[in-house]
């Protein structure tokens, strides 16, 4: 039986995987924009496609994680990703790599929830936090070294290569797991929520296709709009079904609990405008500052470097301060750090802007920790597959809806302007816009009481 930081170090491979596709992608879109014949801005939908699949499917996790045994469904969900980053790698249009980009969120939407449930279904409360500290640290590996490994491929060997280099990381993964993993437990969850889940998942993707072609030319006139006003309309017919069900899809009951609330809803807020940043960052220094996609990956490595240098610190923060403080004044110091990217300028030293860069991704890996340790915290094992899929739907929904607001962000501000291209004023309007967003987090996390999560970060409040 492997120890629990050699099980969560198993499944941080499985995570770094991810992290690294994710970070490596956004410093080759300029390149795949320039041979895919599209303009930079609008590469962002090979991002959100993934992450709206991620989003629409992670809710399925856990049941069929039950039903088929956790262990079984990992490791299909790691070779399918795999597989699809390999046929990404292949895709000569951009239509066939979207369509590629869905299957790789239809494996990620297997491969991190259910990894996740591995870890936490094996440990007890006073191990969690050390254990998602481990799960966590490896996992940074991949946003460290997917900006300059990003960068690097992209000029030595092309924007292809980018996913390619996930095929190893894959083979390696199902190794480990089916070396070392044992079985899992089969359970019986009952039959599935076939109609909460068509509703959610026609809500999610109708929603997400209409924001990020709203004003875009895209699609037809009006398409757009009856796009997202069918989302909303899915969405509440959703929240209906999911009231009333016996088993639903989603299980809002969880949300009665102030820290999975919490990590939930207000955590929602903060990583959608705090995963605005990984995509703002390298356009900024490629588009608007004209820098090659090594240096601009490079630079942007501080980002990740920062978020990995706080993983041993935030077991001792979390035991002074207790997750409600540290959550609601290190959001405000994430907020700053966000907004410090609308004062770049080409004028700026490199070592000025990685130094900006290495604290607000120092500020940020640290809610981070706090929200992936505190949506578990006080649920009991038996509702952590159920509070897996719903925390990991939370969880990536906010990186689609980033990204949106991102591209959302620039296309209204060079409409603005009047102009064709991308300049850097741009890119400042759209850091202010993702300062705001992560700040809007800060009531929710008021909200909680002081004593929530104690149990796992050992604060005691007077």
């Amino acid at each position: 039986m492997p120890s629990t930081r050699a099980t969560a170090a198993i499944v941080a491979s499985a995570l770094f995987m991810q992290n690294l596709d994710s970070s490596a992608v956004v410093t080759a879109l300029p390149s795949m924009a320039r041979d895919l014949g599209e303009d930079p801005a609008r590469l962002g939908v090979a991002i959100t496609a993934y992450l709206v699949a991620l989003t629409v499917f992670i809710p399925v996790s856990g049941f069929i994680a039950d039903r088929f045994g956790a262990k079984r469904v990992f490791l299909l969900a790691i070779a399918l990703f795999g597989l699809a980053s390999a046929m990404c790698g292949l895709s000569d249009s951009l239509g066939a790599l979207v369509w590629w980009r869905v299957v790789q969120g239809l494996g990620g939407a297997m491969m991190v929830p259910v990894g996740r449930l591995l870890l936490l279904s094996s440990i007890r409360k006073e191990e969690m936090l050390t254990a998602m500290t481990w799960l966590t640290m490896p996992a940074m590996l991949g946003p460290i070294s997917g900006p300059p490994l990003g960068g690097l491929l992209t000029d030595l060997f092309g924007w292809r290569s980018v996913f390619f280099i996930n095929v190893p990381v894959a083979v390696l993964g199902l190794a480990l797991v089916a070396w070392k993993i044992p079985p899992s437990e089969l359970r019986d969850p009952g039959p599935p929520d076939i109609r909460g889940l068509l509703l959610l998942g026609g809500a999610l993707a109708a929603f997400m296709a209409g924001l990020e072609t709203v004003g875009r030319g895209v699609l037809p006139p009006w398409w757009p709009e009856v796009l997202l006003a069918a989302g909303v309309a899915l969405g509440v017919l959703a929240l209906r079904h999911m009231r009333r069900a016996a088993r639903p899809a989603l299980d809002l009951s969880l949300l009665q609990e102030p820290g999975f609330r919490a990590a939930t809803l207000a955590g929602s807020l903060f990583r959608t405008g705090a995963g605005a940043v990984p995509f703002l960052v390298p356009m900024l220094l490629q588009v608007g500052f004209g820098w090659g996609a090594t240096e601009a990956g490079l630079v942007t490595f501080a980002t990740a470097l920062g978020a990995f240098a706080m993983k041993p610190l935030a077991r001792p923060i979390l035991r002074r301060f207790g997750f409600r403080a540290t959550l609601v004044g290190n959001t405000v110091l994430a907020a700053l750090g966000v907004a410090a990217g609308a004062l770049f300028t080409p004028a700026w030293p490199v070592a000025a802007i990685f130094a900006v860069l290495a604290l607000g991704g120092l500020a940020r890996s640290l809610n981070f920790t706090a929200l992936n340790t505190l949506a578990f915290a006080d649920l009991p094992k038996a509702r952590l597959s159920a509070g897996t899929g719903f925390y990991g739907m939370a969880q990536q929904m906010p990186g689609a809806v980033a990204v949106v607001l991102a591209t959302t962000s620039l296309e209204a501000s060079r409409h603005w302007r009047g102009e064709g291209a991308l300049v850097p004023a741009d890119f400042t309007a759209a850091f202010v816009v993702a300062a705001l967003v992560v700040l809007a987090a800060v009531p929710g996390f008021l909200a909680m009481p002081r004593g929530a999560g104690a149990a796992v970060s050992g604060h005691r409040p007077p």
